[in-house]
Formats: C-alpha cells, structure tokens, sequence
C-alpha cells in the first residue's frame, strides 16, 4: 500500500521540489520555505512548530496509540550558486542555487508526511518531522535544532540524501563511520610588498602562501599513518592587485577532513604548527583562525541495518548495499551523537548523463528518485510505530 500511494503521489512530489528550486534559499534564511512547509504540514493535521533555530520547522504525527518517536529529517538550504543547468524549472533567485539535492529532500519528506497522515489509525507513536535550516555553513542548523528540543523523547532518527554520483534506483549506507568531520580555515599571510623587480627587498607573501600550500600536504603523505584517512585542502588563495607589485599580504581559505578524534587533532596542531615555522623560515607573519565544524557521520549499526532491511522492499536487494565512506561532510552528526539512527545515500544520477557533482552549476538529479525516497521513510517510520 505503501509503495502505491508514494508512486500516485509522485506529481505532487516532483512538484513540490521544482516550485522548492525556482525559489532557493541560503542558510539562516529559508523564511519563504519554511512557510510553504509548515502549511503542507499543518494542512495534512500535524501539530507544527516553527521558528526552531531560525527557520526550523518541527511537526508531529501522534498516531492513535501511545508508542514510540521516531524523527524523519531534511534539510533546507540552498547554494551562493549561479545556476547553469537551463532546467524550465530553473532558480529564480539570483546567484542562489539547490545545487545540493535539498530541494528533493524536502519534497521527499513532504511526501512521506502526506502519505503518513493517512494512515494515523495504523501508527502507535509518534513520528517527528524535522525540516532543518542551515546545513551547508557551519556550525550548522542540526546542533540549534537539538538545543530547542527537536529530539525531545526521539527513539531514533533517520535522514537521507540524493546522492547524483550512484544510478537511479539504488541505496547505499555503512554500519558505523560514513562521512568525515569537516574543519575549515582561515590562514593570513603578512610578508613585506613592494616592486616586482626588486624581491630582495621584500617579503613575497604569495611565495609565503604556496609554500604552506605545498608543505601542508605532506602533513597528509607523511605524518598520518597510511591506514588513517585525512584530507587538507586549501579551497582559496587570494593575494595582490597588478602584476608587477609584490603582495604584502595572502589570505587562503580551506578545510581539513578526518575520522578519528585523534586524527583531527593531530591534524590541526600540524596545521598551525607548519604554518608557524614557514612564517619563521621565511621572515613572515601568519595567523591562522581554525574552526571546527561538523562531527564525523557515524551511524549506528543497529538501525542501519534496519535501514537496509527496509531498502531491499523498496530498491531490490541487488541494489541495496554497503557503501565506502566519504569525505563530505554533513551536521546529521549530531543527531547521531544524541539518539540512534542512521543516515543514507538514495541513487539519483540520471541515465546515460554526464554526471554534475554536488555543489555544481549544472547539479541534477533524476526526479523519479523522489517517491523511491518517500516510501524508503514511510517504512522506517512504520517500522518502529506501525
């Protein structure tokens, strides 16, 4: 029954995404999607809070019989992206992008929403809806929505992302770690500007700033054990005005990736302290502001297990399986860190297409994943409270 509904439900969701694209948001800043949520929400009978940490929107589904609480969640936010993908359906926000899948997140829960209610007569317990802000900028909107109370009285909790990079029609999760902590950093370089060709009397803040660059990666190559996983990556350097003036200063900007506690912590101290003896070998100053961001994903195996089980009666165990971890990053970490759960990657690649990656001017997903991800969460939430 399931199955049938989400796929006559369909139209619905695809339409729901597409009106979601024309109209992005960024993060901290999904007023306008909030509102048309929280209306679905309140339409279809769910008790609805809105407002959790910014623009969060909490929902409830009490079914007729006492029982547990299980959470559903999608995020919200959009991309600072100028789309590229000519879809008719198109941002209409300027330099505003769903370059992420977002978009279909949250068509996907809606849709599992709208089916759900249907079925209160059949739920003991209770399903939570969480429709979360601000997931692309840390320190993210999961950690404020726990804090207001979202998981208040969660059993377990779920969550999905459409993932571009695996075909239509297949679901993939892990039993334990499944994406990186995600750190980020701000590295000023202070040298001494001058004329281009006269560099004996300066300090080349760009000469400064690449060997960093250089030097960092071998913090990866040759000071982390080969069977730990880490990721340097300098995403920015910006530095000078005319081609014949020597840079007084370089800002870069990037982001470190790891697993292991200790990793992460070896990683940064190596950061700065590499940064530290650049700036003495060559005459500089640098200050580097380190941030950590999200926590490493890690499901638990438990309910992954139960996720995958699940997963078969939708995809078909051919296509149902154990995936490597990645290196993105993702504040679903935290929900993890409070309640069990577990959280998974639906195929929405398209057929015989060259495949954008996430956070890519010409990022698709192919919509006939939408009611695939809707039937995959109705049966979680019916696994624990039908």
């Amino acid at each position: 029954m399931v199955k049938a509904t989400c796929q006559a439900l369909a139209a619905d969701i695809v339409a729901w995404r597409r009106d979601f694209h024309r109209h992005p948001e960024l993060s901290y800043a999904e007023s306008r999607t909030a509102g048309v949520v929280a209306g679905f929400l309140r339409q279809w009978g769910l008790d609805v809070r809105e407002g959790v940490n910014g623009y969060g929107v909490v929902a409830d589904l009490v079914g007729a019989a006492p029982g547990k609480t299980i959470a559903l969640r999608a995020d919200m936010d959009a991309l600072a992206i100028v789309e590229e993908t000519g879809l008719p359906y198109a941002s209409e926000v300027p330099g505003v992008m769903h370059a992420c899948g977002h978009d279909g997140h949250m068509a996907a829960l809606l849709g599992a929403a709208r089916v759900l209610s249907g079925m209160r007569e059949k739920i003991a317990g209770t399903v939570r809806f969480l429709f979360q802000p601000a997931e692309e900028i840390p320190p993210g909107g999961a950690k404020g929505m726990i804090e207001a109370g979202a998981l208040d009285g969660v059993d377990a909790i779920f969550g999905l992302h459409l993932w571009s990079e695996y075909p239509l029609g297949t679901f993939y999760t892990t039993l334990g770690p499944m994406m990186a902590a995600a750190d980020m950093f701000t590295i000023t370089v202070n040298g001494k500007g001058g004329h281009g060709g006269l560099p004996h009397k300066t300090v080349d803040s760009v000469v400064v700033a690449s060997h960093l660059v250089m030097a960092a990666q071998q913090i990866i190559s040759r000071q982390i054990d080969p069977l730990d996983t880490g990721v340097v990556t300098f995403g920015t350097l910006n530095s000078g005005s005319a081609f014949n003036v020597i840079a007084d200063s370089a800002v870069l900007k990037g982001t470190v990736r790891s697993f292991r506690p200790e990793v992460r912590e070896y990683l940064q101290q190596r950061l700065e302290q590499t940064a530290e003896a650049i700036a003495q070998l060559y005459g500089a100053r640098i200050q580097v502001d380190y941030v950590r961001g999200y926590p490493p994903v890690v499901n638990h195996q438990a309910e992954a297990q139960a996720a995958l089980a699940e997963a078969e009666q939708v995809f078909g165990a051919q296509n149902v399986g154990i995936m490597p971890p990645n290196m993105a990053g993702e504040d679903f970490a935290y929900y993890l860190q409070n309640v069990p759960g577990a959280f998974c990657f639906i195929g929405a690649g398209q057929p015989d297409q060259p495949v954008y990656p996430h956070h890519h001017p010409r990022f698709v997903i192919d919509e006939r994943a939408l009611p695939l991800a809707a039937e995959w969460l109705c049966r979680m939430a019916l696994r624990y409270v039908a």
